[in-house]
């Protein structure tokens, strides 16, 4: 029950994330994406910081690093897909960023040495073509950005998997836990932001309602939900569900701007949701692996 309960808070903070990606691009629109980066994260921590303030007694040194190590993991992704835009195509970012739905099994089974049972296996074989079709509608051409999509998809699939490893750990506060790596990612913007020469403490009232919208529920809800769930399920499960954000994302472009998926694109889409559907219903491990994999983690 806990491992469904995590999986459905988890496809809706996906959701929120693929609705909010279209208010998102047209906020970059006007903006440095740095600029915007720095106040969604730092407005987002300050307001976090009168909860986790009531938790400092749970403060500790392993905390720090692990909200740090997640903060600077988290800008990493965020940093490397918007350089990425710059030189490559965004089906081409969205596909190598979503194959962290491939990495993440990878890099768990040489990190952790976590198991990946049958369902994981037919889940990620459903979805990464799906995330080809939908994302590339079907051709993709690489060059340099492409590479720093990649990495971009390396620094994601690391983020899932050390945020189930830390927030497994019963000294750490998923509340300070969240705050700090908010705050971290803030920072860090707020410094890039400054060595580009921007100016981030400036008010854009037309942006408002974005963020409104991304500080309260893609980024609060949406991070407090992944780091307290993921406690309960594993992250290339996660890394599933993850994978339907641009299924939610072209579900509201078509409905907010009139945005048309192709055949390819439908077909991705359905692979990628039945690559989640069947992941839900096979089992990740074998009973024994599995138990082996908590003991790991915790």
């Amino acid at each position: 029950m806990k491992k469904f309960r995590a999986a459905i808070l988890l496809l809706v903070t996906t959701f929120f994330w693929g609705v909010t990606f279209t208010v998102v691009k047209d906020a970059v629109s006007r903006i440095d994406v740095f600029v915007f980066l720095s106040q969604r994260f730092l407005i987002s921590a300050a307001i976090m910081l009168p909860f986790a303030l009531t938790r400092t007694n749970r403060i500790n040194v392993k905390l720090l690093t692990h909200g740090c190590v997640l903060g600077i993991l988290l800008f990493a992704s965020y940093a490397f897909q918007t350089v990425a835009l710059k030189y490559t195509s965004a089906s081409n970012t969205g596909f190598l960023t979503g194959l962290n739905v491939l990495l993440v099994p990878l890099f768990g089974a040489l990190l952790f040495r976590l198991p990946a049972g049958p369902g994981i296996r037919w889940g990620v074989g459903l979805a990464t073509p799906g995330l080809f079709l939908l994302c590339g509608n079907g051709g993709l051409s690489f060059n340099y950005g492409d590479m720093l999509a990649t990495v971009c998809g390396g620094c994601v699939a690391l983020h899932l998997l050390y945020t189930s490893h830390f927030a497994r750990q019963s000294s750490n506060d998923v509340y300070l836990l969240t705050t700090l790596q908010l705050a971290v990612v803030g920072l860090l913007n707020l410094a890039t932001a400054g060595a580009r020469g921007e100016e981030v403490f400036v008010w854009h009232p037309e942006l408002l309602w974005t963020l409104v919208v991304c500080v309260l529920i893609a980024t609060i809800f949406a991070f407090l939900v992944q780091t307290t769930m993921q406690k309960f399920i594993s992250p290339a499960h996660t890394a599933l569900i993850f994978c339907t954000e641009p299924v939610f994302a072209a579900g509201y472009a078509y409905y907010a701007a009139g945005e048309r998926l192709g055949v390819f694109g439908m077909i991705g889409a359905v692979l990628i949701l039945a690559g989640m559907i069947v992941s839900e219903l096979l089992p990740d491990a074998p009973r024994g692996d599995e138990r082996a994999a908590v003991a790991v983690e915790g």
